[in-house]
């Protein structure tokens, strides 16, 4: 197998083509939005609303590259709002935006960070043999309560 570039390897490591979908829907929607008015189809809620929702849009798309811990958040979010822009912001980018936003939403759900992860190099030697019942501590005395300990400890008052 050969070896992967750093590039792939950050790309698998985040819901990219998730967050790339909702940032270019974002930014779909938002140019529908300074379309000139005989284009506009429904002009929505006058004013900020109808630049905010694209603006957000093309943020989550970008924090979905960029914080990839917080994806669940962000592609609810996300769909929640492509949804939104079918009110406000010229039936949401004339479809298309709103499509694009909300298949990257649903491939930025469904991303897993465990797909690529790279397999451990070397399996445990088998000639070790654990010491009693597989998942049971062997017994030491940190393994005790404090007070079933054989030595003094820092609390004992000795």
């Amino acid at each position: 197998m050969k070896p992967r570039s750093a590039f792939w390897r950050w790309r698998h490591a985040r819901p990219f083509w998730g967050g790339l979908l909702v940032f270019l829907g974002g930014f779909e929607i938002f140019m529908t939005v300074k379309a000139p008015l005989p284009v506009v189809v429904h002009v929505g809620m006058q004013g900020f609303i109808g630049y905010l929702l694209p603006i957000v849009l093309g943020l989550l798309g970008i924090l979905l590259v960029f914080n990839p811990a917080q994806r669940i958040f962000y592609s609810l979010l996300a769909a929640v709002l492509a949804l939104a822009s079918w009110i406000t912001s010229n039936l949401g980018g004339f479809i298309f935006g709103m499509l694009l936003a909300l298949v990257g939403a649903a491939l930025a759900f469904a991303w897993s960070p465990d797909k690529y992860r790279p397999a451990p190099e070397e399996p445990p030697a088998e000639d070790q043999a654990p010491e009693g019942p597989p998942g049971v501590q062997p017994e030491t005395s940190q393994s005790r309560p404090r007070h079933r300990r054989t030595s003094s400890g820092l609390l004992s008052g000795e």
